[in-house]
């Protein structure tokens, strides 16, 4: 099936019983079971069902399934929070005196979370994630992951998938890519080597600001080494579903970062036009760019564009476009204030992925709590503003950005 049709049809959806053409939502906390018997072997993994919605529910696992389906993955589990996933997936392998090697050109609020970790006894080492050689300098015998993002976000840097699953499998660790800007429309990280693949899917997969949620796909792909990874020992029996199997039987039960019913059922409704709304958005990105980049005063970065020194590999890496992110530069702090205030289209909002354009100033906002090298690190300029492109009508909104500018 093309991504469109299996999005719709790749899995089973609605209700069988009632006819329902929509998976119904289950809002219930907890779920009967005819046996004590019963009960306890859902306790013990020994059979199907649902007990409780912190830890499963009939709305989740549907969505979790469409989510399974479109990265090519072998499971999903669905958190609160795009962030609650990246920790849940993190700390699912990962823990005092271990390390993480990852891109220094990450969204504000990651960063803000590894920095949290080392309360934990966790480092992270910051690299530069388009020099190959600084990041296998970086590993070492306590890293246990490598962890980047398939579009920086702002940076808008293309990582090299291939070649950082190559450096990672070459020392026995995994690879965990945060797909969020880019989507399994444009890419599906585990088909390049990724192990394990984020999404927040409060941006394009809902597509309507409508919930916050996130989801941890695995490929079921990566061999844990027992003596690295000792706390996956009494997984190993579930062949693929190893780290999926520890993840729910242990952090992500626990921890209680669990989605709502109803916020997977916004989340199925919105997903069914991802492809379109992704194929109009990244159009319209790359004829805003071009456009922005004609002008004087304004510089522009896009990986779609030949002068981005992303091109390349986003051209090998991704085929249906370069992403809807933009970011331009305007000279000072002042003007970028002036020119978002000035847009009558775009919504001044900290979010990406809506069927509208969002503007934000990232550097009083996402990366506030970043510091100055960090900032630098992921290309956060004072003069700069972060435009997620929707699916306007783009004559309007070339219109609306050049009386902005004016």
């Amino acid at each position: 099936m093309g991504f469109n049709t299996k999005l719709l049809h790749g899995t089973k959806a609605g209700d069988p019983v009632t006819g329902a053409t929509l998976t119904p939502i289950y809002q219930s906390s907890a779920f009967y079971q005819p046996s004590a018997e019963q009960h306890e072997k859902l306790f013990h993994n020994k059979a199907q069902g649902y007990s409780y919605t912190r830890i499963e529910n009939p709305t989740i696992e549907a969505f979790e399934d469409k989510m399974t389906v479109l990265e090519n993955g072998k499971a999903t589990v669905a958190c609160s929070s795009g962030m609650a996933a990246i920790t849940n997936a993190l700390l699912n392998i990962v823990g005092a005196g271990d390390e993480i090697v990852t891109s220094n050109s990450l969204y504000g609020g990651t960063i803000d979370l590894f920095h949290d970790l080392e309360a934990f006894g966790i480092k992270t080492n910051f690299v530069d994630g388009s020099n190959p050689t600084s990041v296998e300098a970086a590993i070492n015998d306590n890293t246990k992951v490598l962890f980047a993002e398939t579009i920086g976000n702002p940076k808008l840097d293309v990582t090299d998938i291939p070649a950082w699953a190559k450096l990672a499998h070459g020392h026995g660790i995994p690879l965990i890519i945060d797909n969020t800007v880019a989507t399994p429309y444009l890419v599906r990280p585990i088909e390049h080597g990724a192990d394990i693949v984020i999404n927040s899917t409060s941006k394009y997969v809902n597509g309507n600001s409508s919930a916050i949620s996130g989801t941890i796909t695995d490929s079921g792909n990566f061999k844990w080494d027992q003596e690295r990874y000792p706390l996956m020992k009494p997984y190993l029996k579930f062949g693929p579903f190893a780290y999926t199997a520890k993840l729910r039987n242990g952090l992500f039960r626990n921890t209680g970062a669990c989605m709502a019913p109803q916020t997977a059922f916004y989340n199925l409704v919105g997903m069914e036009t991802l492809g379109l709304r992704m194929e109009r958005a990244c159009n319209n990105a790359l004829e805003l760019a071009c456009y922005l980049d004609l002008l004087d005063g304004v510089t522009v970065n896009y990986p779609g564009l030949a002068t981005s020194p992303w091109y390349d590999t986003a051209s090998k890496l991704l085929k249906k476009g370069c992403g809807a992110i933009l970011t331009l530069r305007v000279g000072s702090k002042e003007r970028a204030f002036a020119v978002m205030n000035a847009l009558k289209i775009p919504k001044i909002v900290s979010n990406i992925g809506d069927t509208k354009t969002l503007i934000v100033h990232p550097e009083s906002t996402l990366s506030a709590h970043s510091t100055e090298q960090e900032k630098k690190d992921a290309a956060v300029y004072d003069d700069m503003i972060r435009v997620s492109v929707g699916i306007e009508d783009i004559e309007d909104l070339i219109h609306d950005f050049e009386q902005a500018l004016k």
